[in-house]
């Protein structure tokens, strides 16, 4: 059977794969939601979804380092990665040995696609469709909602040494331009992108953040990290769940709910 992954690489497999290795936390609980998770035989440290998870399959190291011998033990039919989390180096030495599947997720048709693909792969047809339609259906329902509220401008921070923010073409821009917030740094030419704090008194009136949001994850913010950023810039902070602004797949469903609660917490 040939099938091609999100970067449009061929991918040749004799029969519907039965054993996986997941490297990519949200793509491990979409596979969980798409009713293979006794297919799943190992996974990174990071993949927390569903909670016992860990204690049942093999840990084979992160998304940015693992442990090929380990993985090789498992004799996998197939493991699922994907460009921004895992590097070009773990991809290429992976697939010398095994099929590999590499995602490349940026907008929501990208996650319908990647959907769409696991049912082809998987043999998981119905049960894909029925999500992507779900999520579909809470997508409209969403954008509906959202039309009461006008946009606003906002950085989204994922890190505070060096502080670096989310530029555009990534998947978080694409979560906040659905509820309406405007990144302003979203024509960097860089996906995330280092900047100095100081910088943010400099900006222009039309660029300046009225909302600064700090996630849960890859870092988790706390009250010391708003003091620090409010000696740069005046605007409403709130802390967020990353898990609903980065995760792509199934998490979809639970995200859109969460940001209708969160708009009730914005000034």
């Amino acid at each position: 059977m040939k099938f091609k992954d999100q970067l449009n690489r061929n991918l040749y497999l004799d029969n519907n794969p039965q054993r996986i290795v997941s490297l990519v936390p949200s793509q491990t609980e979409l596979l969980v939601d798409l009713g293979l998770e006794e297919n799943i035989v190992g996974i990174t440290k990071y993949c927390v979804h569903p909670t016992h998870l860990k204690g049942s399959k093999t840990i084979v190291g992160g998304t940015k380092k693992v442990n090929y011998k380990k993985i090789a033990a498992l004799n996998p039919d197939i493991i699922i990665c994907n460009k921004e989390e895992n590097t070009e180096e773990i991809v290429s030495e992976l697939e010398k040995h095994f099929s590999v599947y590499v995602s490349d997720i940026i907008t929501f048709n990208d996650t319908f696609n990647m959907i769409a693909d696991f049912g082809d792969i998987f043999n998981s047809k119905p049960i894909a469709l029925q999500l992507i339609n779900s999520i579909q259906s809470k997508l409209d329902d969403f954008n509906s909602f959202i039309e009461q509220y006008s946009p606003k401008k906002v950085a989204y921070f994922i890190w505070p040494k060096p502080w670096m923010v989310a530029g555009g073409k990534n998947y978080i821009n694409e979560t906040l331009k659905l509820n309406k917030f405007e990144n302003i740094f979203e024509n960097a030419p860089d996906r995330y992108l280092e900047v100095y704090i100081e910088y943010l008194v400099s900006l222009n009136f039309d660029l300046k953040p009225e909302l600064i949001i700090l996630p849960s994850e890859p870092f988790h913010f706390k009250k010391e990290h708003v003091e620090k950023l409010k000696k740069f810039i005046d605007c409403q902070f709130i802390f967020v769940d990353g898990e609903m602004f980065s995760w792509y797949g199934s998490r979809l469903l639970k995200a859109l709910d969460y940001f209708k609660n969160l708009h009730k917490h914005i000034n």
